[in-house]
């Protein structure tokens, strides 16, 4: 029968004990790391969340004591009361390594079985047998470590907030459906048979009405919900640092929003952030690095070659920048020894992947120039492109042309990063930089109507506003996004107010009067009785943490998460309810062919 904690109190954590402890009596508790049993000497390391501290017991620990150490084994839970004594043999791996606890009283809490798979850094254990024991996971010191990262992440963020006037406010997790890009996570009613609630995709509306109540600066680490379709490294629910502030415009949203990471990063990272932290606007990320979250910390940046190859014999190119697009190119640098026609070969098939027609090449090695269009081009024609592009022996050049523009810039963004992590191209450090002005609308190909690439309570700017029927690409918004190495790490925007504006922009997306009372209504109430113009942002916490710890996912960042499928393997859920629950909700299962 397992012993109990009656009488004995912790008083030290495992990982704490130094020098200075030597000579005090201590009590730890954890679980065993390993037990070493060298005849006469028994050596126990224990393990908590904050490290390990050696547990000793000899020739002069008492016989009961002794026997009942011998048989601890791996992930038993223990407590034990002794002294502090230096080490004979020390560890210089581990911060306890000069000291030991000699051992005066043992007690095994629980005891274990042995598990799946062993409680160390870097398991080598396949992710899936890990997230099915994910409480085993999580008791290895680097996923401990990586969450007692992301407490003091959250911790360091209200700290800053409060220190600048933010008021912490909870808002609804049951709120009513509205159109915000993803599919919403739909919650049924009981007491309001056929109706339904939504788990919020963001805290957006209950932020903004919080402003029109005249709490002029609101904060909370909220969690949101998206329904999305499968993709890499997404978790269905995730959590945001979000803030709105009242009669500001961009540029104090910005100012306050790098002063908090620069704040972060100096008192959790002991990192320094120059600030003002540099600024792209939407189209001239897009124009250099094909991407609206672009990775800077190194070059490849795309050129625009239209001018020089519109008139080529290449009908490739030609006829692209005839139908109204273009044709960009990316210069891998040294790529010759490592992009064989095998490896172009996969790049291409990963264009056509993303939407291109195809990928064109320049190959240019000792042995020449090679090129998959070389043989269209006029004497002259290749030397003056490869010239222009600033290519040299040892180089590969990457060509994407398409009537639609952002589809050659999307393409060879993706392609740029593949590059240059084949090519092992040094990207180091943190880097910070606000994408800004992002266009209002952008046309969806399926519906063939223009949609809000944000949301439809973001402001355009004020120039952009006779545009609005008339010209809708030229619209751009007050928007701006913080990206960190490459990942969007915030997205915000300044908010209309105005009740004739937001009205007007409903109607430029496509909704009726009666339509945007419907979903909206209560916030276009709330304008009419005075709205203070208010701007803010929500930062991603779980893929902030991510990128300062330098993660290789966001599984690594997040207790218990789940699968790119939407699955999680520890709890089997999603998970079929039984029929009186479907009953009392007035719910039908019809399953899907």
């Amino acid at each position: 029968m397992a012993e109990t904690l009656k009488g004995l109190s912790r008083t030290h954590y495992c990982g704490t004990l130094r020098m200075e402890h030597v000579g005090q009596e201590v009590t730890l508790c954890g679980w065993v790391q390993r037990q070493r049993d060298i005849g006469q000497l028994i050596f126990v390391d224990l393990r908590d969340r904050t490290g390990i501290a050696q547990l000793a017991f000899d020739d002069a620990t008492d016989r009961a004591v002794f026997d009942k150490a011998f048989t601890v084994r791996g992930e038993y839970v223990l407590a034990a009361k002794g002294v502090v004594r230096e080490r004979s043999s020390k560890n210089p791996d581990i911060p306890t390594g000069d000291v030991e606890v000699f051992v005066t009283e043992l007690r095994i809490l629980n005891k274990a079985e042995t598990p799946p798979f062993e409680i160390v850094e870097n398991s080598n254990a396949s992710e899936l047998l890990r997230l099915q024991y994910r409480y085993l996971d999580l008791r290895r010191p680097d996923l401990q470590k990586n969450l007692i990262f992301r407490h003091r992440v959250a911790k360091t963020a209200r700290d800053f907030f409060d220190e600048n006037g933010f008021l912490e406010i909870e808002t609804p997790m049951l709120i009513r459906s509205t159109p915000e890009g993803a599919r919403d996570f739909l919650v049924p009613s009981r007491t309001h048979n056929g109706s339904f609630y939504a788990l919020p995709q963001s805290p957006q509306l209950y932020k903004q009405l919080s402003m029109v109540a005249g709490f002029d600066r609101y904060v909370q680490l909220a969690r949101c919900f998206r329904d999305e379709d499968q993709r890499a490294d997404r978790q269905p629910e995730f959590t945001q640092i979000d803030l709105e502030m009242s009669f500001v415009d961009v540029e104090d949203v910005l100012a306050m929003g790098e002063k908090f990471i620069a704040y972060l990063f100096e008192h959790v990272l002991d990192e320094k952030v120059t600030l003002p932290l540099p600024r792209l606007k939407y189209t001239d990320a897009m124009s250099r690095f094909g991407s609206d979250k672009p990775d800077t910390r190194f070059g490849m940046e795309l050129k625009d070659v239209s001018n020089l190859v519109k008139d080529c014999g290449f009908g490739v190119f030609s006829g692209a920048i005839a139908d109204g697009g273009m044709v960009n190119a990316i210069v891998a640098e040294g790529g010759a020894s490592v992009l064989t026609r095998k490896e172009i070969d996969k790049l291409t098939e990963q264009a056509k992947g993303i939407g291109a027609k195809g990928l064109a090449w320049v190959r240019w090695t000792a042995d020449g120039v090679s090129s998959s269009f070389g043989k269209f081009l006029a004497d002259g024609e290749m030397d003056n492109l490869l010239s222009f592009l600033g290519a040299k022996e040892g180089d590969v050049v990457l060509f994407v042309a398409d009537r639609i523009k952002k589809h050659v810039q999307t393409v060879l963004g993706a392609l740029r990063l593949t590059v240059a992590e084949k090519l092992n191209v040094k990207r180091e450090g943190y880097n910070l930089l606000w994408i800004t002005e992002f266009p209002f609308f952008e046309w969806n190909e399926e519906t063939e109507h223009w949609d809000a690439m944000h949301h439809p309570f973001t402001s355009p700017l004020d120039e952009c506003i006779p545009y609005l029927d008339s010209e809708p690409e030229k619209v751009f918004a007050k928007a701006y996004d913080l990206v960190l190495n490459g990942e969007e790490l915030c997205s915000g925007s300044i908010r209309i107010t105005d009740p004739e504006l937001q009205n007007h922009m409903f109607r430029a997306l496509g909704f009726t009067d009666e339509q945007a009372h419907e979903k909206f209504g209560f916030l276009l109430d709330a304008f009419r009785y005075g709205a203070p113009p208010h701007g803010g942002m929500g930062i991603g916490l779980d893929r902030l943490v991510m990128q300062m710890l330098k993660a290789s996912s966001l599984r690594d960042v997040v207790a218990f998460p789940k699968l790119q499928n939407m699955v999680e393997p520890m709890t089997s859920c999603p998970a079929p309810v039984d029929d009186l629950q479907l009953e009392e909700l007035g719910i039908t299962v019809t399953p899907k062919e």
